[in-house]
């Protein structure tokens, strides 16, 4: 067949999350831990449709408005007024917990409150594509709804499943950085900053990692702090210590802090927080509290979360997220608090194949190869391979009688390390030779015994 040579098959930009066998392979076994660790915390799975209307989408309080991918048909029909060009009221989904909050709009006289669940669904993002930046990408989020209230434990749950995911993943040591946006809030309102004004200042905090002391500390005089208060902030928030020194500090503060009931609410809500997560037992070294961590979202109103890698900084943050009391709220007409975590697992797989922290899996699930040495022996190869798989072996059988040596080199680039080599000798005396790859070794054996064989070998794999 002739190529097209002027057909463009390269994929758009930002929209290059194709992966290779052997790295999907990779990402199915990081989702399967990451959903038995959120159903193992009683989280149960839903999706959403990849469309929304755009009045949810643009739903107040979320950051989408610039990002939304809008839906225009290209074919139109003069009969169907919605495909008419030029009109559209739906786009894509840029996150999971805007469709929540209409999912649950939707099903509320069917849920069972506080609503825990989870969703690992592809989001769209129309904002410029970098390396390590997609407009299209998996996102893994569980989040916790209530109806009126929502108990404090519920955050203090978030760091307990992120640490257990991590530790499960294996790569490397890791800090969950904890805060509270109320913290922050209220030392604001202590230095008189107008209320209007203190989202953009905790917004300008949040850049720090990214633009530096210096650069936070001119834009918050931007915003009409004067030099030394400005200073004290950044002080402040780069303070460090213990989990039990910094609450402290806190504690402190909140007596100096008096004409700000926020802010003492935060160190209140952060202590219960940490009470939570150690009886939950999670390891001191994987959590802090970081007075830095702001969370630029505006829907964030308490409890804040980031992860990072302790070798692998420059990776950024692999799981956010946070308390948020309005969001949901604001489609049924009523007081709906939540608090979830997202893993931008797309990204993160990238990242970690890059820096060499985790390896792709073998391209190929089969454990064994049934190699064909002759074709007429093709319906035996069939049916012990059947038989293999009834036993629980992953099993690739060989169509094609090529030469041996092209067979097992086969074998080795789909990754499968056990070869099955039944020629008419071994046909002929019902017995089989097992080709182990890794170590050249070869083991004969009945037909009869080849399933405790293969066991043994595979356990030992």
């Amino acid at each position: 067949m002739k190529q097209d040579k002027d057909l463009n098959y390269n994929l758009p930009s930002g929209f290059d999350i194709e992966l290779i066998p052997s790295e999907k392979r990779l990402e199915l076994h990081l989702l399967n831990i990451i959903s038995t660790v959120f159903e193992s915390y009683g989280f149960t799975p839903i999706e959403t449709p990849a469309v929304e209307r755009l009045e949810i989408l643009q739903a107040k309080g979320n950051q989408g408005d610039n990002i939304i991918y809008e839906i225009n048909p290209i074919v139109t029909s003069s009969e169907d007024d919605e495909s008419k060009p030029g009109k559209s009221d739906r786009g894509l989904k840029f996150d999971q917990t805007v469709p929540l909050a209409a999912y649950i709009a939707r099903h509320l006289n069917d849920l069972v409150f506080p609503f825990s669940r989870y969703q690992m669904d592809m989001v769209f993002r129309g904002e410029r594509a970098k390396k390590g930046r997609y407009r299209q990408f998996r996102q893994c989020d569980i989040d916790v709804i209530g109806r009126q209230d929502l108990s404090i434990f519920y955050d203090a749950q978030m760091p307990a499943i992120i640490a257990e995911i991590f530790s499960r993943i294996n790569i490397g040591e890791f800090i969950i950085r904890i805060n509270n946006k109320k913290i922050l809030q209220g030392l604001f309102e202590f230095f008189e900053v107008e209320a209007e004004k203190i989202k953009l200042c905790i917004q300008t905090i949040d850049t720090l990692e990214k633009v530096g002391k210096q650069r936070v500390k001119q834009d918050l005089q931007l915003q009409g702090l004067s030099e030394e208060q400005s200073g004290q902030i950044i002080s402040f928030i780069e303070l460090k210590g213990t989990v039990d020194e910094v609450l402290n500090f806190l504690k402190q503060k909140s007596s100096i802090i008096e004409k700000s009931s926020i802010f003492a609410a935060g160190v209140s809500e952060l202590q219960s927080v940490i009470d939570g997560i150690r009886k939950l037992n999670v390891p001191e070294t994987q959590y802090c509290i970081d007075l830095s961590i702001a969370r630029g979202l505006n829907y964030y109103t308490g409890t804040i979360y980031e992860t990072t890698l302790i070798d692998h900084e420059s990776i950024g943050s692999i799981c956010s997220g946070g308390r948020y009391d309005n969001l949901v709220g604001m489609f049924v007409g009523e007081r709906m608090p939540g608090v979830g975590i997202s893993i931008g697992l797309t990204r993160l797989l990238r990242k970690l194949l890059d820096n060499n922290i985790l390896a792709p899996m073998s391209a190929n699930p089969a454990q064994v190869m049934v190699l064909n040495l002759e074709e007429e022996l093709i319906g035996f190869y069939l049916e012990i391979s059947k038989k293999m798989r009834d036993q629980g072996i992953r099993v690739l059988t060989e169509f094609k009688s090529i030469k041996i040596g092209k067979q097992l080199k086969k074998a080795d680039k789909l990754g499968i390390s056990i070869c099955l080599i039944i020629g008419s000798e071994e046909y002929k005396n019902n017995s089989c030779r097992i080709k182990m790859l890794k170590t050249g070794e070869q083991i004969d054996t009945s037909i009869d015994n080849l399933n405790d064989e293969l066991q043994k070998r595979l356990k030992l794999n």
